[in-house]
């Protein structure tokens, strides 16, 4: 079969299907002449008429029927084919979209784990601060912060979180008690909740004009402050390798739980992948 004719019988395909050129141009983003066009072309090919003409549309002929059931049976398989494929490369790709601060803190230093328990998996890790779309062409899953109800997405909770102050060895040893701290530099991020709370939790008054150094990325902060900038309030989850390794000591005061928590997210429109599934359970393990 010669490739030229492959738009033609494309063409003769979707003409057969409706009964009509109008809807199949539509449908192959057409005009009406174009089909007519090729069907023509198809039938002079051939030498049979493939449609009887008539004033209220087209029908097809004995011969047409014998060509359109080939046609529609070779295409169904054709298109069963590049969705089985398609489907392969999504089920094997894992796109996932996170906080740089969770992602830098707490995902990157354990992801080498879950491909090493599914090798066959292909990760795609984005961390874009911005609410990405959960679309067809978007992440699978997402790891956020908040109170767990996003529009369109599906959550489930993963994690609480701790807020808790902390600084260098340096800066910590000058402090023995909870009102020392607002006698020092704070440290915060964009966090809706923060110092001012901290400090009611301790039993004070929080200072009247504190000195305040914003960073609004957590793991910045964290940087920041094991580097002597001063006190931050951490989330305790992001800080572990830093108290680990000492850069972070923490300081006396409350460990105040965190209004927000860590979930992870789907579309609510669309059914996790194979590869989605094996990330949320893995990630539900490592928590």
């Amino acid at each position: 079969m010669r490739s030229a004719l492959l738009p033609a019988l494309a063409a003769f395909a979707s003409a057969a299907r409706h009964q009509n050129f109008a809807h199949a141009a539509e449908e192959l983003h057409l005009t009406a002449s174009a089909v007519s066009h090729h069907v023509r072309k198809l039938e002079a090919t051939l030498g049979v008429s493939l449609f009887q003409r008539h004033a209220r549309g087209v029908a097809l002929t004995p011969e047409g029927r014998l060509l359109a059931d080939a046609t529609g049976s070779a295409l169904a398989d054709i298109d069963g084919v590049l969705d089985g494929l398609r489907r392969h490369r999504r089920d094997s790709t894992l796109r996932v979209t996170a906080l740089p601060s969770f992602s830098s803190r707490w995902l990157m230093p354990r992801i080498a784990d879950f491909v090493a328990a599914h090798p066959h998996i292909h990760v795609a890790i984005d961390t874009d601060r911005t609410l990405v779309r959960f679309d067809e062409g978007g992440p699978d899953i997402g790891i956020r912060y908040g109170m767990g109800q996003w529009q369109g997405l599906v959550s489930r909770f993963l994690m609480d979180e701790t807020l808790q102050a902390m600084a260098s060895p340096a800066v910590a040893a000058t402090v023995k008690t909870p009102a020392d701290v607002a006698n020092l530099p704070l440290v915060t991020d964009i966090a809706p909740e923060g110092w001012r709370e901290w400090f009611r939790a301790a039993g004070l008054k929080p200072p009247h004009s504190p000195r305040i150094h914003t960073i609004n990325d957590s793991s910045d902060g964290l940087i920041a402050a094991s580097h002597g900038l001063g006190v931050i309030l951490a989330r305790s989850r992001l800080a572990t390798s830093h108290l680990a390794d000492g850069s972070l000591v923490a300081l006396p005061g409350p460990e105040m739980p965190a209004r927000y928590a860590y979930y992870v997210v789907h579309s609510a429109h669309r059914a996790p992948s194979p590869a989605a599934l094996a990330f949320m359970a893995w990630i539900e393990r490592q928590v």
